[in-house]
């Protein structure tokens, strides 16, 4: 390929392979008009059947990436809470432990890990298909978000980290307050965990023409640039030293991103590594708050 384009240098080709994927992926998440003129500068160099080859190529080589993370994820998150289970039920036998209270409360826990684990890979599945049905209707956002920040308000104070709510009363929603309310979920837990003690997570929302804008933003540790096009991916986990305890399942931004395409809207990240990220989700509002008062 010829030197000196902007948008061509941003790619590497494998020759043999004729596989192409982006050095810099962010431009396909943050300028998708970026991607429409790379692809017409690729098709002006080889023509636009060669073009269309190359991008097929990578696309099923990062398919075929995926697949294969997915399932050692899969193994080592079912692996670990079996291997305790297996460990606490041994040392009963044994008589190493006697099976009180909180030993059985802790089986329990553990059992219940792959079977959240089941439940929100089924949940991603039927989001994915588009089969994931939606009870929607009109409600005001402050009460999704409250009842949201209330859920995590008791891992917060554990762990010292202040949450702030600042939105409009006024801003009304026609969705899915369940799905919609996961969708917070999941955000504020991943900010929890990736906030320090003595951090502050943030949520606010604003009106922006047809749509309504809702942002969890934290003081945490950031994701590095090389990482951000990937973290609604299930399992990904950018900080691969992270254990089971601070990381969970990693389908946490995976099934928010797809509940809130499923409701017609999108989401992004923006983020400085060491200075903390603000998640944003969008949705478009079809109802008028007076029609709803009415």
């Amino acid at each position: 390929m010829s030197q000196g384009n902007s948008i061509l240098d941003n790619v590497q080709w494998d020759v043999d392979s004729g596989a192409i994927t982006f050095k810099d992926v962010r431009y396909m998440l943050i300028r998708p008009d970026t991607v429409v003129d790379f692809q017409k500068a690729v098709e002006a160099e080889v023509g636009p059947e060669k073009c269309a080859e190359m991008m097929m190529a990578g696309g099923l080589a990062r398919l075929e990436e995926l697949r294969r993370n997915m399932v050692t994820d899969v193994a080592h998150e079912l692996r670990t809470p079996l291997s305790n289970i297996r460990g606490y039920l041994e040392a009963l036998q044994d008589g190493v432990v006697e099976p009180e209270e909180r030993i059985i409360d802790s089986l329990h826990e553990e059992a219940m890990l792959p079977n959240h684990l089941v439940d929100d890979l089924q949940e991603l599945s039927l989001a994915e298909a588009g089969h994931l049905e939606l009870e929607r209707q009109p409600v005001a956002l402050a009460d999704i978000v409250d009842r949201a920040v209330e859920a995590v308000h008791p891992r917060a104070k554990a762990e010292g980290v202040t949450v702030q709510v600042d939105l409009p009363e006024d801003l009304l929603v026609d969705v899915d307050p369940q799905r919609i309310g996961q969708v917070l979920r999941n955000l504020l837990d991943n900010a929890l965990t990736h906030t320090s003690p003595g951090g502050e997570i943030a949520v606010a929302a604003r009106a922006e023409g047809q749509w309504v804008e809702v942002s969890v933003r934290d003081t945490g540790s950031g994701i590095a640039a090389k990482d951000l096009p990937y973290v609604f991916e299930r399992f990904y986990r950018a900080d691969k030293s992270r254990s089971r305890a601070t990381g969970g399942a990693r389908l946490g931004l995976a099934i928010a991103k797809q509940l809130v395409e499923a409701h017609g809207g999108r989401i992004w990240v923006e983020s400085t590594e060491g200075e903390g990220s603000t998640f944003t989700f969008a949705l478009p509002t079809s109802i008028s708050s007076q029609e709803i008062r009415w």
